[in-house]
């Protein structure tokens, strides 16, 4: 486990968390619907399986199409007979979204749990009480601080941010296999290995980029110190708004939209339609108020609101 200093990683496994003979080890994901639970979960899975280890998997994945939430429980060890983590047993939790994450974090073990978190927040239209500049949401105001108070073994970063970066923001989850792969004693090989074989052919660089990524942030991470890596945004409370280019909002990317209907169905100013290729668009520009509801909600990534100045 971790001892809250920077770890050197190699190629063998000089990795956090042995298998313990005795018992099974336990690792809950959990994130909202289309950010990639169900992949880290699988991967893991398959990691497991060719270790010849006993692997029990239980997930929950029907709100993907609604943003969500998305949990799956993932045991493995010699002898696995339950397939679901009683509260307060989790090894490593990870969260693909700072809300769900600490919503589940009474399941980390308290004394030595890890917790992997992406600190992008979702934030869901009810949360929204006003979508003036500077308003508060109703959304969960625990900053990473905070948590790396209560939690010893805590490492949270901006994969969403990490991901674009790389060029394809729909590899945070890659990301956080990466982190995962440190907290968990298997040849750093064998991950590649199995990501290579279970994502797209034309993603496998930007996937393996973004592994290598996450492993590398976590080498370089003290819990005491991470929370200088933190972005800015995710540490403030409420949503500063006066930063977003006053221009046509939002960019829609018509070749990631899958037409859920989710951006038309919750914009709360009715700015946007789906047109006869079923693709998401805006109908009335002018009413947009750059609330980021449709950003946030959308499960492909496929729409953006564009800042004056990153932040």
């Amino acid at each position: 486990m971790s001892t809250g200093k920077p770890v050197a990683l190699d190629e063998a496994s000089s990795l956090r968390m042995p298998h313990a003979a005795n018992r099974p080890t336990n690792v809950l994901i959990v994130g909202v619907g289309g950010q990639g639970v169900i992949m880290i979960s699988k991967v893991l899975a398959q990691l497991c399986q060719r270790q010849d280890l006993d692997v029990k998997q239980s997930e929950v994945h029907g709100m993907s199409k609604r943003g969500g939430s998305v949990f799956s429980h993932l045991r493995f060890g010699q002898i696995v007979y339950s397939p679901t983590i009683p509260a307060g047993q989790a090894d490593v939790l990870v969260a693909l979204e700072w809300a769900e994450g600490l919503r589940w974090l009474h399941y980390l073990n308290p004394v030595t749990g890890t917790f992997l978190a992406d600190t992008q927040q979702l934030i869901p239209p009810f949360a929204c009480r006003s979508r003036k500049p500077g308003a508060v949401t109703n959304y969960v105001q625990h900053t990473v601080a905070e948590i790396t108070a209560k939690v010893p073994n805590c490492f949270a970063t901006d994969a969403g941010r990490m991901a674009v970066e790389l060029g394809n923001a729909r590899a945070a989850n890659t990301v956080l296999l990466g982190m995962l792969s440190t907290a968990l004693d298997f040849p750093v090989q064998e991950w590649r290995q199995v990501i290579e074989e279970m994502v797209p052919p034309k993603t496998i660089a930007i996937n393996l980029s973004a592994f290598e990524a996450g492993r590398r942030w976590v080498e370089l991470q003290d819990p005491a110190t991470a929370l200088e890596q933190a972005p800015a945004e995710t540490l403030r409370r409420g949503d500063q708004m006066e930063d977003y280019v006053p221009r046509q909002a939002p960019e829609i990317h018509a070749a990631w939209c899958k037409g859920c209907e989710i951006c038309v169905k919750f914009c709360p100013e009715r700015c946007l339609r789906m047109n006869a290729q079923q693709v998401a668009e805006l109908n009335d520009p002018e009413l947009c108020t750059r609330c980021r509801v449709c950003e946030r909600l959308c499960p492909d990534f496929a729409i953006t609101i564009h800042r004056l100045h990153p932040i």
